[in-house]
């Protein structure tokens, strides 16, 4: 019976004509299936459903999600972190730094990246929190000046005065959940063109059930920043909100409302 599949152009040129072809078909595809961004159980049969093409340098991974959830599209990544993807990580592993290219610049910066869900307005939000490991100055630039916050600034990010304000969106930017797992912050690619990790994980992220109940629901990440030092590894969310509430008080937070989607 025939599926009602989404095979992007994109995954197409990958997997061939011929394979879309029979996906679209029926032969190849699952009719049920566990949704690659919320994990919850999807019917190609049903329901429209996305399929989305991981690929690393040797290994290739056909996944299916709910259309609502993620478009179709071919999602590139190191081996490893594809690896780890495919891998179950015990929820209770905690995110490591890893690199991220500064917007404007070519300069690395090494980012601590945390989740965590915001009460605003009575409604839990799920948040992302961008900590660098040292301060960071600007690309070009001879000073030691810390330069984080006012670089996001310049990229559309905005100063946060009262943490019970959603912050606006960010055109251009988002947060891809994918296989349950928490990939990348994308940016706009130079040019317009497609969008391009301005931080990638290493090996895929964990985030909790209820934060992924949370993004999928509102289909929107609150991606908060502030200067190395500001916030620091919290073990609980109420400690995480006082660390945030008091950086926004002392003008070291930024932050963005973006979409949970992928890079197309």
């Amino acid at each position: 019976m025939p599926r009602m599949l989404d095979v992007s152009e994109d995954v197409r040129a990958e997997i061939g004509d011929e394979e879309a072809d029979r996906l679209l078909a029926g032969e190849n595809a699952p009719g049920s299936y566990d949704c690659t961004s919320c994990r919850t159980p999807g019917d190609s049969e049903q329901e429209h459903t996305s399929t989305v093409l991981f690929v690393g340098e040797e290994t290739a991974v056909l996944a299916f999600a709910h259309a609502t959830c993620i478009p179709s599209q071919v999602v590139r990544v190191a081996e490893e972190q594809l690896q780890g993807a495919v891998r179950s990580i015990t929820a209770d592993e905690r995110p490591a730094p890893v690199p991220a290219q500064l917007p404007g610049g070519a300069q690395q910066a090494v980012l601590g990246v945390t989740s965590g869900l915001v009460l605003i307005d009575g409604e839990l939000h799920p948040a992302l929190v961008v900590e660098p490991t040292e301060p960071i100055a600007r690309p070009g630039s001879a000073g030691t000046e810390d330069e984080f916050l006012p670089l996001l600034m310049e990229q559309g990010f905005h100063p946060v005065a009262d943490l019970n304000a959603k912050p606006p969106a960010l055109g251009g930017w988002s947060v891809l959940l994918a296989m349950g797992q928490l990939h990348a912050i994308l940016q706009p690619g130079t040019g317009g063109g497609q969008q391009v990790a301005w931080w990638q994980a290493h090996q895929a992220l964990q985030v909790t059930e209820g934060w992924r109940a949370a993004a999928n629901k509102s289909h929107t990440v609150l991606v908060f920043a502030a200067p190395v030092g500001s916030i620091g590894q919290q073990p609980r969310e109420d400690l995480l909100r006082d660390a945030l509430e008091k950086a926004a008080a002392n003008g070291r937070l930024v932050a963005a409302a973006m979409p949970l989607a992928g890079t197309s």
